[in-house]
């Protein structure tokens, strides 16, 4: 068993390498990294050397000054040390998009070099997450905080219960916050470890993801050092744990883990997880770790609306000391709809954009600049599109909710259509109707009202294989539409 768990061991410099860049994109972003750390950065190591290749001075520069900090970081969570950074220019490699041909005489670089980004920094400059078992993967960066946290309809709950444990921590244990990718999971957990350390200096209190708890129990097994693992784990007053479903398949880790969460139980110690899915969603981890945490309290994050992600670029800009118009900051965030990431990755690319055109950002050039990312960002939603999601999350046949039947099992997933319809598409009332077995636009109003109750008393739908919440069932064939 614990053998299958211990492949997650990277021994070969090329694997090392991917768990690297994998760590360095999930500090500084998707769009970031793929802008920044893309074909055009070459990472080779060393003994006791990491070289940094770049195909010009700018991109040294740049990355130097304003990530040299993330990349430590990485380094430190991948190989439990950081080696020595070297940056070095390789005319081999490809020029990026913004290369050394579009960069002005005036020496973007230097301009760079006088600042750094800092997208996410802590309430206490003083305060660094650090991890029991003496290898600190969080040395150079600090962690997130409520006050940087942008709240909204979307995320309005959880902000609220991850304060709550801050201020009663083992009063509502376990806390599970879960959502898709990128919309602030992450900036809750650790800005949870955050407020209990101002809080309480003394604290016990332990953050890590899914991924290093079960490297650092691999390495306590192959190390004999499993008593002295269990001790340093099971003795904290908060264990925070990222990316739950990361577990998935690794049946030793996931034993010591349960053992774990019990222990802690008992003494009436605060647990906070963070998962892509409800704990219904999570039946590969096994029913008993699901059920305790059903046992606790369960929040979900939605994607932001339009005002959140507003607010969540001008949060952004202003860490980021980057001047964007309200009108751009209104662009972005009505174009790009599906998480923060998309968003970082906007202002970087303007950021990029401005310094190496040595123009101010205005409208006309945001456009430009962010043609791409809007084109791959923007999928257009249709009517059959809808009907196909519901069907199958539901388990019913093709044509099914166009058909004239009036029992439940179908006029039910038929009302959740339409109102999937009103919210993902710019369909008439009468087109939707229409769609939908030739129905009347007052049958479309019906069924959003409908809908909306539901989700208000969280009424249980019956799916194709068990019964869940309407907005969990919501969140399923949402996924399915964003998948494609």
């Amino acid at each position: 068993m614990c053998a299958g768990d211990g492949q997650e061991v990277t021994t070969d410099d090329t694997e090392i390498v991917s768990a690297l860049r994998t760590a360095l994109a999930d500090r500084v972003g998707k769009e970031r990294f793929e802008l920044w750390f893309g074909a055009s950065t070459q990472f080779v190591l060393g003994d006791g050397t990491l070289t940094i290749g770049t195909p010009n001075r700018f991109f040294q520069g740049w990355l130097r000054t304003t990530f040299r900090g993330h990349i430590e970081s990485a380094c430190m969570a991948t190989l439990g040390r950081c080696p020595t950074l070297e940056f070095q220019v390789d005319s081999a490699l490809p020029e990026p998009p913004l290369g050394k041909s579009q960069v002005p005489e005036h020496s973007v670089a230097s301009d760079a070099s006088k600042r750094k980004l800092r997208v996410v920094t802590a309430e206490d400059p003083s305060q660094r997450p650090t991890d029991p078992n003496g290898s600190n993967g969080f040395a150079r960066r600090r962690f997130a905080s409520f006050s940087s946290f942008v709240v909204g309809q979307s995320n309005r709950v959880a902000r609220a219960s991850a304060e709550m444990v801050t201020e009663h921590p083992g009063q509502f244990s376990p806390l599970l916050i879960h959502g898709p990718t990128s919309i602030g999971k992450t900036h809750l957990l650790e800005a949870i470890w955050t407020s209990a350390k101002r809080r309480r200096p003394a604290i016990t209190a332990v953050y890590l993801s899914a991924e290093q708890f079960t490297t650092f129990y691999v390495a306590a097994l192959r190390g004999s050092g499993l008593p002295s693992f269990r001790r340093k784990y099971r003795g904290v007053e908060m264990l925070i744990i990222d990316d739950l479903q990361f577990f998935r398949g690794k049946r030793s880790t996931l034993v010591e883990l349960l053992y774990t969460i019990d222990t802690l139980l008992r003494a009436r110690r605060q647990l906070v997880f963070a998962a892509d899915r409800p704990p219904a969603e999570l039946s590969e981890l096994g029913l008993e770790l699901t059920t305790r945490l059903e046992g606790g309290m369960v929040c979900s994050i939605e994607p932001p609306d339009h005002a959140t992600r507003l607010g969540i670029v001008d949060e952004m800009a202003r860490r980021m000391k980057l001047k964007v118009p309200r009108d751009v900051q209104q662009f972005i965030a009505s174009q790009l709809r599906s998480h923060s990431r998309e968003l970082s990755g906007a202002l970087c690319r303007l950021e990029a954009t401005s310094n190496a055109l040595g123009r101010p950002i205005t409208p006309g050039m945001a456009e430009d600049a962010l043609a791409e990312m809007i084109h791959h960002s923007g999928r257009v939603v249709r009517l059959p599109d809808i009907q196909k999601a519901v069907c199958e999350v539901f388990g019913l046949d093709a044509g099914s909710l166009q058909s004239g039947r009036k029992v439940k099992c179908v006029s039910h997933p038929r009302m959740l259509a339409m109102w999937l319809a009103r919210k993902h598409t710019r369909a008439a009332l009468t087109e939707i109707g229409h769609f939908f077995g030739r129905r009347s636009h007052s049958t479309v109003i019906s069924a959003q009202r409908r809908v909306d109750g539901w989700i208000a008393a969280g009424t249980p739908v019956e799916l194709a294989e068990h019964t869940c919440k309407v907005d969990d069932a919501i969140r399923q064939v949402e996924r399915m539409l964003q998948a494609g």
